[in-house]
């Protein structure tokens, strides 16, 4: 098991801001900025359904559809099935709110049942102009979304999702399946279980500078054990590392701005970039199998690569540590 032999590198691309996460993107923008990761050497895109109602997935197919199948490794997620019909209103994503307000306007069915996840699967295979998928996530099972009926919502995908995902690694149609989520329980639930057994997961937001405790000290350990995988997605905290005002989707509380600012003052004292710091921690874990930052700006992922290669002194994980801004337990690059 795990995902990690899968992987061309440990830098890969988030594309849910390409569909029209809190802005409308113009589709030259989102293919230049596509075009931009593919010239930097990204080799890993990951997608859903959910972005946008199918936006990033056609976006993002129009691109690799153009490019050698094997060259590049791909992921979508199931738990959304893209309809015909249109919203008459702004959908409601719970906490999450209007995310996708500006993408395309087809309603979504939130279901995690086989019938389904084959459906999902199939309609994700047309949007993104190709015959294989190498991974698949099961999508937003988790409080975030559903509040109090998580749990029923995980049931659906335990006899549902997670089994269809099942046979078609065994079949050889995928290479890989996991969780894709904002949560840490969702995963910790699913690794207690005999079976099925997934390979890997994808945890956004939830293993970052900004929010890693729960993650270090309830999740990971089991994944070690387990030798399951992760990739950390959004490890700007949904861009409030990155100089962006949002954290967790919203709008950042005071107090997160003062912790980012507290960041950014250690990082400018040692003459680094932020991004560095926050790509740099997120990968240190060793069950971080890569990072999946998005962009919507093609400058973006220059900065993301710089970000990733920049060499941070020892010093400044130290001063991070003895400033209380990480975790006691959270492994630092260079074991500072």
């Amino acid at each position: 098991m795990g995902i990690r032999s899968l992987l061309p590198g440990r830098l890969g691309f988030g594309t849910a801001p390409l569909g029209n996460m809190f802005r409308a993107i113009p589709d030259d923008e989102a293919r230049a900025t596509l075009e931009a990761a593919w010239d930097h050497g990204v080799r890993y895109f990951d997608t859903a359904p959910f972005y946008g109602s199918g936006l990033a997935e056609e976006r993002l197919g129009q691109v690799l559809s153009a490019k050698p199948r094997d060259s590049y490794v791909l992921s979508t997620k199931v738990g959304r099935v893209v309809l015909d019909e249109h919203e008459s209103t702004t959908p409601d994503f719970g906490e999450k709110g209007g995310l996708f307000e500006h993408g395309n306007p087809n309603k979504l069915l939130h279901e995690w049942t086989a019938d389904a996840t084959e459906r999902s699967i199939e309609q994700s295979l047309t949007r993104l102009g190709t015959d294989r998928l190498d991974m698949v996530w099961v999508h937003d099972i988790a409080q975030d979304f559903h509040g109090d009926q998580w749990i029923q919502k995980f049931e659906e995908a335990r006899t549902g999702a997670f089994r269809v995902l099942s046979r078609l690694r065994e079949e050889g149609v995928i290479k890989a399946w996991g969780l894709g989520v904002n949560k840490t329980e969702p995963v910790e639930l699913t690794l207690a279980l005999d079976e099925p057994r997934p390979d890997g997961f994808l945890l956004a937001g939830r293993y970052t500078l900004l929010d890693h405790e729960h993650a270090l000290t309830r999740l990971l350990p089991m994944a070690q054990e387990q030798g399951v995988d992760m990739v950390v997605g959004g490890p700007y905290s949904s861009g409030v590392l990155a100089g962006g005002t949002h954290f967790e989707y919203q709008e950042a509380p005071p107090a997160v701005i003062e912790r980012v600012g507290r960041l950014k003052a250690l990082t400018e004292k040692h003459g680094i970039g932020i991004k560095s710091a926050a790509l740099q921690f997120s990968l240190a874990h060793p069950a971080t199998a890569a990072v999946i930052p998005g962009a919507t700006r093609p400058g973006r992922i220059a900065e993301d690569a710089a970000a990733l290669a920049e060499q941070t002194p020892a010093a400044f994980w130290s001063d991070l540590r003895a400033e209380g801004l990480v975790s006691p337990a959270a492994p630092l690059p260079g074991n500072a």
